[in-house]
């Protein structure tokens, strides 16, 4: 429960809530199994974590829901609105159009929750630096 409320703060234990009068076990499950084993892994940080989680529930489709507690948690663990809306565009590549635009229409939502509107555009990325040769 404490990694579950570090990451997603009251959006978080509002969905175990929401669960209690149907499947207080899945609750439990994602609670002691998603947050308590998953999370918590050292290997990759909550930032991280949460980058991978937008693409996939990008990819995913169908789940604006999770991906609006899912921004919540990726602005509470140190995302800017830019980074979000930036995975979200890189998403459009792999997954296509209609998914990159309803989570992004998704994030709108709670950016506008959050008073983070209008999101600034990302600084454009600096050209690569060309390979070395092979020797």
């Amino acid at each position: 429960m404490e990694v579950l409320r570090g990451i997603d703060g009251d959006a978080g234990t509002d969905v175990l809530a929401s669960l209690a009068d149907v499947s207080p076990e899945l609750a439990h499950q994602v609670a002691a199994w998603g947050f308590g084993e998953v999370y918590a892994r050292p290997a990759l940080p909550p930032r991280e974590r949460q980058l991978v989680t937008l693409g996939m529930l990008t990819a995913l489709g169908g789940c604006e829901p999770q991906l609006r507690v899912h921004v919540n948690a990726s602005l509470n663990v140190g995302l800017t609105p830019q980074e979000i809306v930036e995975a979200l565009l890189h998403s459009a590549v792999y997954c296509g159009f209609p998914r990159a635009l309803n989570a992004t229409f998704a994030a709108k939502q709670v950016f506008a929750e959050r008073g983070l509107l209008p999101v600034a555009p990302a600084a454009p990325a600096a050209p690569a630096a060309p390979a070395a040769p092979a020797a």
